[in-house]
């Protein structure tokens, strides 16, 4: 991954292409598997495999073309599948030899078979959205544990019920309607990690409110404990709040986006209501568990006094950590199509497209006044005074909010070092242990 200013390497060692260990899954057992990620070690040239699949963010497309150009000077196929493919499959098709469209479980044993035959297709798409139960264990022991801060990643479900205009769910190749996976297959799946901490990242845990509240109560008796992100509309189920909180969720990532109305209405975030954001973090609060806000600058409605207005309203509602990016239009997505047609991308370098970078002309600043906005926000907001102004009121929160602050941002850089050299997953799980100390063992 392309890192940000503010990245360090906790965040490319964060947790292995769940994608990939799901197409290892995938292949037939006649096949033998390796997986490489770049976060973790260079491919090594002299390898020849009979075919790579690579999963392609818009970021990582220019880096991508790349690899598939050194294999493919050697005859070896190569395959591009991801998000990237998937909403701009005509961009990718120079630089494969197939492109897989949409979701790969109905895909790939067909493009296995063709490759093995000599016979690629230029493109596989699927008809539809799959079927969650057709969804395999990833292959979990293909990876080196150590490298990796979590090895704990699942998802409930797939797809989100909004269609937000910067998001990849606008795409028109992307058929992203909500399923949720059966209980069963969950419960499968996270006995399968051999941990009781378990990260759920599904775009959207409660995509299906009632999915979710019959997974939150399987999962009582299990003793997790556990994180996931959810939409700003979870303030108006109360109900999930409880089973949350009383089945060991400890944090929640929400995309609040903006406090500001009229950009939501904008942009076509319509379940996000500014007004009842502050009560919908006192109600998560209060149940003992965290937020991490995910927060965008560069809306048309944004002004200067934006980046502080934003981290006042953090500080003022204790919000433990935030994730800050500039506006992004991801080729294939509503907002590209809009930006493209009022002349305003002023940046079609890939390599940028990582959400720290200004790549439109906004509204009402310059390009360069949106990044240096940005970057001022977060040094703001992960300075000593706001990490003090921030912390929890309870207690038993305050160990995880000094730890993700301190460690993890403000001296991650150092404190990853130590992690490159005595491996990622022991201190992450000396981290958890300090942070959860009721549960009964921490992956």
């Amino acid at each position: 991954m392309s890192r940000r200013p503010m990245d360090s390497a906790w965040k490319t060692r964060m947790s292995p292409p769940l994608a990939l260990l799901v197409l290892a899954a995938l292949t037939p057992d006649a096949h033998r598997v390796t997986l490489e990620d770049e976060n973790i070690e260079r491919p090594r040239p002299d390898e020849s495999p009979d075919l790579v699949g690579i999963t392609v963010k818009a970021d990582t497309f220019p880096r991508a073309c790349a690899i598939a150009a050194g294999y493919r000077a050697r005859g070896i196929p190569v395959v591009f599948g991801g998000i990237h493919p998937t909403a701009c499959p005509e961009d990718c098709a120079a630089h494969a030899d197939a492109v897989v469209v949409g979701e790969a479980e109905p895909l790939w044993e067909q493009v296995v078979r063709d490759a093995q035959a000599g016979a690629l297709r230029p493109r596989y798409q699927a008809s539809g959205p799959v079927d969650p139960a057709s969804v395999p264990v990833p292959r979990w022991d293909l990876l080196r544990r150590k490298d990796y801060l979590f090895t704990n990643t699942i998802t409930a479900g797939r797809g989100c019920p909004w269609r937000c205009d910067f998001c990849y769910n606008s795409s028109p190749n992307l058929d992203a309607r909500y399923r949720a996976k059966s209980v069963p297959q969950v419960l499968r799946e996270i006995e399968s990690l051999g941990t009781d901490h378990v990260m759920f990242i599904d775009d959207n845990f409660i995509g299906s409110p009632a999915g979710a509240r019959e997974l939150l109560l399987a999962l009582r008796p299990l003793r997790l404990t556990w994180h996931a992100a959810v939409s700003a509309d979870i303030g108006r189920h109360p109900d999930l709040l409880d089973l949350m909180a009383g089945c060991g969720c400890r944090s929640l990532f929400i995309g609040f986006e903006t406090v500001n109305p009229d950009n939501l209405l904008r942009c076509q975030k319509r379940q996000n209501r500014p007004e009842t954001f502050g009560q919908t973090i006192h109600q998560i609060h209060r149940r003992g568990i965290m937020v991490n806000a995910s927060v965008v600058f560069g809306f048309d409605g944004d002004g200067h006094d934006v980046f502080d207005a934003t981290v006042d309203w953090l500080e003022a509602n204790r919000v433990s950590t935030m994730t800050a990016h500039i506006l992004t239009p991801y080729p294939g997505t509503r907002l590209h199509r809009q930006l493209e047609d009022e002349g305003r991308i002023v940046d079609r370098d890939l390599q940028h497209y990582n959400t720290s970078r200004a790549i439109f002309r906004p509204a009402r600043m310059s390009p360069a006044e949106l990044e240096a906005g940005y970057l001022r926000a977060y040094r703001r907001f992960y300075s000593f005074a706001s990490i003090w102004r921030r912390r929890p009121l309870a207690p038993a929160q305050r160990t995880a909010h000094f730890e993700f602050n301190l460690l993890y941002r403000k001296f991650g850089p150092t404190t990853s070092r130590l992690g490159l050299a005595f491996g990622m997953r022991p201190l992450a799980r000396l981290a958890r242990a300090l942070a959860y100390p009721s549960g009964r063992s921490c992956d």
